[in-house]
């Protein structure tokens, strides 16, 4: 009966501890982060305190004999409990664990596993907690936050006694290496948190488990007792204390309402939980930019964590080596007023900035010069001392020198400088336009990094290309950058391209190239690079936009683009930029697939610049020789004549656009039509890991739809798509595909697709009423987080022969099929497609005559086409065209 009671009791504890997080959690943020988690991790003590005392397991234990503790470990031992953290207790014993030890558990911790908390415990005797400690140092990190709960104090101080006279204080530097080891293996693994847009706010580098290194360094090296005494100990200035404290203090909130959010214990802010948390915590916004000025807070928080610490493991860690270096450091130091101080660079005095503002771009110099870090004391300086970079200095010519050897230095000792240059706020000293970027976040799934950092990681890259084995797979970016003479000039665009990113308007590009003018004309630059840069600036999408939303193969798309770019080292300077540029941006941006496609672009424009051949007119020529050189290949006369008769059905667009090769193929494929709806081929292409399907059908109203939504309700993604109709009706359409899903069935899924396109072209399968139900079986996720604004253009000044509709919007499946079925039901033909897909914005681009083989030249008939398009734009269903078609009658 007793047992029945005592049990009953734990239960209803449990409840009232259930119920008291609860109402806890309910006012989470009315006062601060540490005091919330502190108050949370006080009612588990309570808890625990009263187990202790009403245990009817504990007294039966020999507890006089064998006394034991309970003692909280990890967050909980740190008072860090956030909503759904585990809690960590051990129970601690003096002599060795009773087996009794299971029915305390049994009294103690089931009625908290019974209400849901993840509770993680131990059961170990002194002896085995200093043996495991000493063998595996992850165990030595856990017992590092000890805090005792109740029980037998004495028994937890001997503990405490013991770790540090039989491990820390004989193993400290090989505990410190460990610790500096993992570390960089956690921070290779979960990247800098302060640079991702979907950060670990627990593990990644900035992140929590990096404050909490901080902490066990401390205890380890110096026995510090908490964080407060990194200030009195004289690590961390009064400033720089306060401004950890409030970087804690805020994504400690962010965590906890992640975990609000979630339910349960969560450390990767993914972006479907950003829009929620920003308005949670503040940000009141009902557009993006509510998101937006979150992460950049988050991400300024956590280059705080990042920069202490830093300098806390640079301040603890003073190794062997560096003692017998420093003297050869010394030697080495060109710059006056500059010395080595506790193993890192620093100014010799504060009195030497003053009289000598440019040691402030000197020290970042040295600092690559002889590749050690600034010291903390220097940083400070650096950033108090900053309102002497003025008007005078910013166009200092050796400070302008200064800072272009930087921009020219190897890519991983660029990163650190320029990274510093900004963490110090150096560089919006020296470049104030710089400001407005800083932590601006761009917010899609595209973009990887924030605006300030992405400028970093494109000079980064640029300056990777000096290097023969550069991270594109055939050096043609090192070739291309050992060419050029004036590699400043594109490190500067480089830096510069997103600034205009700062300022209102939707054109970045345009207003960044004003911005970049102004900066270059500032520092003394001649009027040709003035012009260069500002060119760079304003067109370093071109090359990217042109290979993905064009016909690359269309001689006319390469003459515009050479026309715009002009010559040949421009050509070079906007191809390396571009690069740079995606591989920053993420690798959504940069794969096989674009790096094919840029590539390809490069080669053409580069063949018309350096012939100087800007003219269309000589496409006649080209045809002839092409058709010259297929009929050379006939030797009876009879197949020359039937070769000449098809090769005229044939439309000089397809017929200079297409390989000799691809039109023998596509010849064999037509004469194998006979009376079927169409026939194709299908190339497995082993570089690019994609298709190339070759259809041969004839032409039809919403053919190329009805090809797009059989291959939407496969699942296969189309990346680019090519259609020709001959004179005889006859439709030929090559698409470039991702395969199926599944490879192991991939010959069973192409003749699915093959059986359902024919039924879709025969009318037996309505290839509408199929998508809309595929939809509505698999509805596609397109949160408000994802769902861009979609844009519209109509252009007929790109193309002499067609007109060109831009679609921009978010991806989804059924998307190509539900944007062509909108064009056929707006009487037109697609020449062309260029599909983009992959990224969070997709733009598909198509090359459109009307039935009557005209361009699309009405204003009332390009807006009703634009109204036809949007409709079927996330979050519309397929629209009711009857009102659409009477008003392009109308037109």
């Amino acid at each position: 009966m007793l047992n029945k009671e005592i049990k009953q009791s734990y239960k209803d504890a449990s409840k009232i501890l259930q119920e008291k997080k609860d109402n806890l959690v309910k006012h989470f943020l009315s006062e601060t982060s540490s005091e919330f988690m502190e108050k949370n991790a006080v009612l588990l003590d309570d808890y625990f305190q009263d187990s202790f005392e009403k245990s009817m397991v504990g007294p039966d234990m020999g507890i006089t004999k064998n006394p034991y503790a309970i003692i909280a470990l990890g967050g909980y031992g740190r008072k860090e409990q956030c909503v759904h953290s585990d809690v960590d207790i051990l129970f601690l014993f003096k002599k060795d664990v009773p087996q009794k030890t299971e029915a305390l558990i049994k009294e103690i911790i089931f009625p908290l596993w019974d209400i849901g908390l993840d509770i993680g415990h131990g059961t170990r005797s002194i002896k085995e907690c200093i043996s495991l400690a000493g063998k595996d140092f992850e165990v030595l990190m856990s017992l590092l936050d000890a805090r005792f709960i109740c029980g037998m104090s004495l028994i937890y101080s001997e503990m405490v006694n013991q770790l540090k006279e039989k491990i820390i204080f004989r193993r400290s530097h090989k505990i410190i290496d460990w610790l500096r080891r993992k570390n960089q293996e956690r921070h290779n693994y979960y990247g800098d948190s302060g640079y991702l847009l979907e950060p670990n706010l627990k593990d990644g580098q900035g992140g929590l488990r990096d404050y909490h290194t901080i902490l066990w360094l401390g205890k380890i090296k110096n026995n510090l007792n908490n964080a407060r005494d990194l200030e009195y100990q004289g690590y961390l200035s009064h400033q720089e204390f306060a401004s950890l404290t409030h970087s804690l203090d805020f994504i400690w909130n962010v965590r906890n309402g992640l975990h609000i959010l979630k339910g349960r214990k969560y450390d990767q802010l993914h972006f479907e939980h950003q829009v929620k948390l920003a308005h949670m915590l503040g940000y009141t916004d009902n557009n993006s930019s509510a998101v937006e000025y979150f992460l950049g807070d988050l991400h300024a928080g956590m280059e705080i964590i990042k920069h202490v610490y830093q300098m806390v493991f640079f301040e603890i860690e003073k190794t062997k080596k560096w003692f017998k270096i420093k003297n050869s450091l010394k030697k080495k130091i060109r710059i006056p007023g500059l010395e080595i101080k506790n193993n890192m660079l620093s100014f010799t005095s504060p009195e030497q900035i003053i009289t000598s503002p440019s040691i402030l771009m000197h020290i970042f110099e040295e600092s690559a010069w002889i590749n050690i870090p600034i010291n903390p004391e220097s940083r400070r300086l650096i950033k108090e001392f900053g309102y002497l970079v003025d008007a005078g200095f910013r166009t200092d010519e050796d400070i302008v020198n200064g800072f272009e050897r930087i921009l020219l230095l190897k890519s991983k000792d660029l990163f650190n400088i320029l990274g510093d240059m900004f963490t110090t706020g150096f560089i919006t000293r020296l470049i104030p336009e710089l400001k407005k970027i800083i932590n601006k976040i761009e917010y899609d799934t595209y973009h990887v990094f924030p605006i300030d950092k992405h400028l970093v990681f494109t000079v980064k890259n640029l300056s990777s290309f000096a290097d023969q084995k550069d991270m594109t797979p055939d050096n043609l970016c090192w070739e291309l950058y050992t060419e050029l003479s004036r590699k400043n000039l594109l490190l500067w665009a480089g830096l510069l391209h997103d600034i205009g990113k700062g300022e209102p308007g939707e054109d970045h590009a345009d207003s960044g190239a004003v911005i970049a003018q102004k900066i270059m004309k500032r520092i003394g630059c001649d009027p040709e690079d003035i012009a260069l840069v500002s060119f760079l600036v304003k067109n370093h999408q071109l090359f990217y936009n042109t290979a993905t939303r064009r016909d690359i193969e269309d001689r006319e798309t390469i003459i515009f683009c050479a026309r715009k770019i002009e010559d040949i080292n421009r050509l070079k300077m906007l191809y390396l930029l571009t690069i740079a540029d995606l591989i920053a941006t993420g690798p959504k941006a940069w794969n096989e697939w674009t790096a094919a496609l840029l590539r390809n672009l490069f080669f053409k424009v580069l063949n018309v610049l350096e012939k100087g051949n800007f003219q269309v007119k000589d496409l006649n020529l080209i045809i002839q020789k092409k058709i010259a050189g297929l009929l050379n290949q006939e030797d009876q006369p009879r197949e020359r004549t039937e070769l000449e008769a098809v090769l005229n059905l044939m439309s000089q667009r397809y017929i200079s656009h297409t390989s000799r090769a691809d039109i023998w193929e596509h010849i064999n494929l037509y004469k194998s039509l006979g009376q079927n709806n169409f026939v194709w081929k299908i190339v497995k292409d082993e570089d690019s890991k994609t298709r190339i399907v070759s259809i041969c059908g004839r032409d039809m109203p919403g053919y190329f739809s009805k090809i797009a939504g059989v291959f939407a309700l496969n699942s296969i993604n189309i990346l680019d798509a090519r259609t020709y109709t001959w004179r005889n009706n006859i439709c030929l359409s090559i698409f470039k595909v991702m395969p199926p899903p599944d490879l192991v069935f991939e010959h069973e899924r192409w003749k699915r697709t093959e059986t359902e396109l024919h039924a879709a072209l025969s009318g037996e399968l309505d290839i509408l009423q199929a998508m809309n139900q595929k939809i509505l079986d698999n509805p596609p996720l397109i949160p408000g987080i994802y769902s861009v604004p979609y844009k519209i253009n109509v252009d007929n000044t790109l193309s002499e022969f067609f007109t060109i509709i831009e679609v921009f919007t978010c991806d989804f499946p059924g998307l190509l099929f539900k944007l062509t079925h909108a064009l056929l039901q707006c009487r037109l033909n697609i020449w062309s497609a260029q599909i983009g897909t992959g990224i969070d914005q997709v733009v598909d681009v198509f090359y459109v005559l009307d039935f009557n083989g005209q361009k699309i030249d009405s204003p009332v008939q390009a807006e009703q086409i634009k109204k036809a398009v949007s409709s079927v734009l996330p979050g519309k269903e397929l629209a009711d065209y009857t009102e659409i078609n009477e008003m392009l009658e109308t037109a």
